[in-house]
């Protein structure tokens, strides 16, 4: 039964990942039939290149800082949508929908909305008597927490979901044990549902950190092409350029391999602090 899944899974995956780690050893311009190796030389070239190195740092930012609030207000929406509220399958769908979108037509349209000219956020600014509003893709200092804030955006309503999911499985019983030894809002919180959705949370930031790793190309394409100067340029973006802009196709699949390990590393250590030892064989 899973025979074709794990076909496609052989073909689509591992065989091109295999393909890559063959190809980052040999100096090619990925048209001619000739390769010239090259050894380890190209994975000291990446690690000793400036602008992949900023790539790799503009890439944890945006991995770490995304990860956070997209937990954070995730669980907060689940926290509040969990309640009988009116209309509160509307509001659930109102989170969610951005999930739905691609993330051309997410970045287009934030795109639109951080125009100087005619965009949404500057009107507002000018509506709240700022009259001079910062340059939201344009500013080296704020265009990658721009761009994060899509990302956060887009996603938001998908871990709040799985955050809804997770609290309608916690027993009331022990909601009414705690009010009982006279536990507060907080307290519950802490010391009820917390522990109770753990895994969930493990998984919800397994999921946004690795996503945010190796998802990120198209928004950062789309509204700001990894500029300006660099200042948004995460390493998907600059492996894409390398490869076709650049025509060092074996010098990109080397900064490819290095992003795929630090990715593990981070995943395994992540999964291991939040986890434990005990819960991690479960998952």
């Amino acid at each position: 039964m899973v025979a074709p899944a794990l076909l496609i899974y052989l073909v689509f995956v591992i065989y091109p990942l295999i393909r890559g780690a063959f190809v980052s050893l040999y100096q090619w311009d990925g048209l001619t039939p000739t390769m010239t190796w090259m050894g380890l030389r190209n994975y000291v070239d990446a690690l000793q290149d400036p602008v992949f190195r900023l790539a790799l740092r503009n890439t944890f930012q945006y991995a770490i800082g995304v990860t956070i609030a997209k937990n954070i207000l995730g669980l907060g929406l689940a926290l509040l949508l969990n309640k009988k509220l009116k209309l509160r399958a509307f509001f659930r769908t109102a989170a969610f929908l951005p999930v739905m979108f691609s993330f051309v037509v997410v970045g287009v349209l934030w795109s639109w909305i951080f125009n100087p000219l005619f965009g949404l956020a500057d009107h507002l600014l000018a509506l709240a008597g700022i009259s001079s509003p910062p340059g939201w893709l344009s500013d080296p200092s704020i265009a990658l927490w721009s761009v994060m804030w899509v990302d956060v955006w887009k996603w938001t309503g998908f871990h709040m979901v799985l955050f809804l999911a997770a609290l309608q499985a916690v027993p009331q019983d022990l909601y009414d044990a705690a009010a009982v030894d006279g536990a507060g809002s907080w307290a519950r919180l802490w010391h009820v549902t917390i522990p109770s959705i753990r895994p969930v949370i493990a998984l919800s930031v397994l999921l946004s950190l690795t996503g945010a790793f190796v998802a990120n190309y198209d928004v950062v394409y789309v509204m700001t092409g990894g500029g300006p100067l660099n200042s948004t340029q995460v390493a998907l973006t600059y492996i894409v350029q390398t490869t076709f802009t650049s025509d060092q196709v074996g010098y990109a699949n080397a900064m490819s391999m290095i992003l795929l390990v630090l990715v593990a590393i981070v995943g395994a250590v992540q999964l291991r602090l939040m986890l434990g030892r005990r819960n991690l064989a479960h998952v």
